[in-house]
C-alpha cells in the first residue's frame, strides 16, 4: 500500500501549491528562465558548429589556398626619392603565380594529393535575349572534387577537351534555371563573353550562405560557368602572356575588358596567370609542414619575390570555432548560474513554507503521518515546482531559439539532447534543493508543532 500513501502525499503537495499559485509561479521563474537560457544558448552553439562544418565542406578538407598578390614596394624614403641607394637595389622580376607552379607542387611534394589551379574572368552571359553579368572559371577536374561539387547531369571534361582547350563548359544550377527554363541545357550552347561554349555538365545546387561568401571568399557556385583552364587562358585572358606597357597611363584590353595600365589610382598591374591555387594535402598532420615547403618553393621559383599569400582555411575555421565555443561556454555558465539561483529560490521558499505550516505538519503527524510522509510531501512540492518550471522553460527556450534565428542572421539548432539535459537538470535541482526543507519539516516534534503560534 506504499504507492497509495505516496499518491496521497502527492495530492496533498498539489493542493498546497494550488493554494498558493502566485508564490509557486514566482518560485518557478528562476527554473523557467534558467532552462530557457540553456536551451537557447545550446541552440546557438549547435548552429555555429554546424555552420563551421558546412564552411569546411565548402573549402574542402586539408586544403592550402594560395592567392596571388601584386608585389608591394618597400624601402627607405631616400630610395623612393631616387637617392644613391635606389640604384644599388635592382628590382627583382617574378613571372607570378602560374600553371608551372601548380605542376611543380604536385610533382615535387610527396604529401600533396592533388592541385587545383583557377582563373576567374568577369564577363557577361547571353542567351535567348537574356543577359547577366557572371564569371567564367577556368579549372581542372580536381577542382570539383576538392570543392565538393557533384554533377547533377552530364560529365566532367575529357582529357582531349582539357588538353586542346575546347569550347565546352559546366554550368551551375542557377545558370540552368536562368537561361534554360523551358529547354534542355545539356548539349546546348551558351555565349560567355564573346565565345560560344557547349554545355557538357550541370552541377547540383549548392547552398552557400552570405556569411560564408563574405568570410571565406567563396563564390556562389550556382551562378558560375566552368571551363577547362586552357580554354579560359587561350580564349579569354592570360595575363602572363601580355607585355606590360611602358607608359603608366597606357592601358590594354582583353576580350573587351581593360586589364592593363599602371595608373596610380588603379594600382599595380596584375601579372599573375592564376587567380587562385588550391593544394589538397593527403593527411591533416601534414598540412603545416607541407605549407612550409610550399612557401619555400614558391619563394625560390618567384626569384625571392613574395607576390603570393598562403592560407589554411580549415585552421582559420577551427580557430573561429574555438572562439565561438568559449563564447558559448560563458553563456552556458551564465545560464547554469540562473538555474542554480532558481534552485536556491526553491529551497528558500520551501524553508519559509515549512515555518509557515508548522501547525499543519504537527496536525498531520498527530493524525498518524510518518516522517517519511512529511518528507515525501515537501519533496513532491519542490519537484512539482521545478518540473513545471522546466516544462515551461523548454517551451520558452525553443521559442527563443527560433525567435533569435528569425530576427537575426544567427543560425540556431535545437537538439533533443539539450531539451533532455535542461529538463533533467531542472528535475535534479528540485530533488537536491528540496531535501533540506523536507528533512527540516519531518524533524519537527509533533507536540511542539501543535503548540506553535
Amino acid at each position: 500500500m506504499n504507492y497509495l500513501r505516496l499518491l496521497s502525499n502527492f495530492r496533498i503537495a498539489t493542493d498546497a501549491l494550488l493554494a498558493n499559485k502566485v508564490r509557486s509561479a514566482l518560485t518557478a521563474l528562476g527554473i523557467i528562465f534558467g532552462v530557457a537560457a540553456v536551451i537557447a544558448m545550446l541552440a546557438i552553439g549547435n548552429g555555429a558548429q554546424q555552420e563551421i562544418l558546412d564552411q569546411i565542406k565548402l573549402v574542402g578538407v586539408n586544403n592550402v589556398v594560395i592567392k596571388p598578390i601584386v608585389e608591394q614596394e618597400e624601402g627607405k624614403v631616400d630610395e623612393k626619392a631616387g637617392g644613391a641607394d635606389a640604384s644599388q637595389k635592382p628590382k627583382r622580376y617574378s613571372r607570378g603565380l602560374d600553371l608551372e607552379d601548380a605542376r611543380s607542387i604536385l610533382e615535387l611534394i610527396p604529401t600533396v594529393e592533388q592541385v587545383s589551379p583557377e582563373v576567374v574572368f568577369e564577363t557577361d552571359i547571353i542567351r535567348s535575349g537574356l543577359r547577366r553579368s557572371s564569371r567564367i572559371v577556368g579549372v581542372e577536374p580536381a577542382y570539383f572534387e576538392i570543392a565538393n561539387l557533384p554533377l547533377d547531369e552530364g560529365s566532367h571534361f575529357t582529357t582531349e577537351q582539357l588538353a586542346k582547350g575546347q569550347g565546352v563548359c559546366i554550368i551551375g544550377a542557377g545558370i540552368r534555371k536562368k537561361f534554360f527554363t523551358n529547354e534542355v541545357a545539356l548539349g546546348n550552347y551558351i555565349k560567355v563573353g564573346s565565345h560560344w561554349l557547349k554545355v557538357v555538365g550541370i552541377l547540383s545546387e549548392t547552398l552557400v550562405s552570405e556569411k560564408a561568401i563574405e568570410n571565406l571568399g567563396i563564390r556562389d557556385f550556382n551562378m558560375d560557368v566552368y571551363a577547362p583552364i586552357k580554354t579560359v587562358l587561350g580564349r579569354y585572358i592570360n595575363r602572363s602572356s601580355v607585355l606590360v606597357p611602358k607608359q603608366e597611363d597606357e592601358s590594354f584590353f582583353i576580350d573587351g575588358v581593360e586589364v592593363g595600365g599602371g595608373d596610380k589610382d588603379k594600382g599595380p598591374i596584375n601579372y599573375h596567370q592564376l587567380d587562385r591555387l588550391v593544394v589538397q594535402v593527403e593527411a591533416p598532420e601534414a598540412v603545416a609542414p607541407t605549407t612550409e615547403v610550399i612557401l619555400r618553393m614558391l619563394t625560390r621559383r618567384h626569384n625571392e619575390v613574395v607576390d603570393f599569400e598562403v592560407t589554411i582555411p580549415e585552421q582559420l575555421l577551427k580557430q573561429q570555432q574555438r572562439t565561438k565555443d568559449i563564447f558559448n561556454m560563458v553563456l552556458g555558465a551564465i545560464a547554469g548560474i540562473s538555474l542554480l539561483v532558481g534552485g536556491i529560490g526553491i529551497m528558500n521558499i520551501m524553508l519559509a513554507s515549512v515555518l509557515e505550516r508548522t501547525r499543519e505538519i504537527g496536525t498531520r503527524r498527530a493524525l498518524g503521518a510518518t516522517r517519511k510522509d512529511v518528507v515525501s510531501q515537501f519533496m513532491f512540492e519542490a519537484m512539482l515546482i521545478s518540473l513545471s518550471g522546466g516544462m515551461v522553460g523548454v517551451i520558452l527556450g525553443v521559442s527563443m531559439a527560433y525567435f533569435i534565428e528569425g530576427i537575426t542572421d544567427i543560425k540556431t539548432i535545437v537538439s533533443p539532447l539539450s531539451i533532455v539535459l535542461s529538463f533533467g537538470v531542472s528535475a535534479a535541482i528540485g530533488l537536491i534543493f528540496g531535501i533540506t526543507p523536507a528533512k527540516k519539516a519531518a524533524s519537527q516534534n509533533p507536540i511542539e508543532s501543535l503548540r506553535y503560534e
